[in-house]
């Protein structure tokens, strides 16, 4: 199976819902619902860049820690956003990726992507702990089945599940993110 094949394959349900990118359920003809395969650099645990056109993807349905943020196993610190980015670069590096765009925000393409080894790259993430489902209000429904990798990933105590960690979302809106860092870098009393 090709890699387009494969991608169109990860998304039937967001591809019959999100026809095109804009009015989920809109219907336009020859309008393409996927990217060409790409090449990409990662910038962060849910966003690359297309090294030939420069736009930006970021995976949907998913959040990751911070590139600052650390978590704890035990007295231990991790870096859990420098993780989450290392793991997506394995997953991409020297591959073709593919991506279903199910709209745009913020001038980045929201979108469900497939690599070689991934026929879902943020089911992946979930599943393997280095990534969480997104909060309700911004969960897309045609990826519901994240829940389920979530859920399987606590259960299993995988990557972040193992450890004592701040929800990505609200380690960015703390006020005293810096200095959870600083602390986390020192190590636990």
């Amino acid at each position: 199976m090709t890699l387009l094949a494969m991608a169109i394959a990860v998304s039937p349900q967001a591809s019959a819902q999100s026809p095109s990118i804009g009015s989920p359920g809109l219907y336009r003809p020859n309008q393409a619902l996927q990217s060409p395969p790409l090449r990409v650099e990662v910038l962060d645990g849910t966003r690359f860049r297309d090294i030939e056109t420069t736009a930006i993807y970021r995976l949907i349905g998913i959040d990751t820690c911070a590139p600052d943020q650390t978590a704890l196993l035990g007295r231990q610190p991790w870096p859990c956003g420098t993780m989450a980015a290392a793991w997506l670069v394995r997953a991409t590096l020297n591959k073709w990726v593919a991506c279903n765009i199910l709209r745009e925000e913020n001038g980045e393409h929201l979108a469900r992507c497939a690599a070689a080894d991934h026929a879902d790259i943020g089911a992946d993430m979930v599943r393997d702990g280095v990534a969480v489902t997104s909060p309700p209000p911004n969960r897309d429904p045609a990826i519901r089945a994240y829940a389920s990798a979530e859920q399987e990933a606590r259960k299993a105590y995988r990557g972040l599940w193992s450890s004592t960690f701040q929800m990505p979302w609200e380690f960015r809106a703390s006020p005293e993110r810096h200095a959870i860092a600083a602390v986390s870098r020192r190590g636990a009393p």
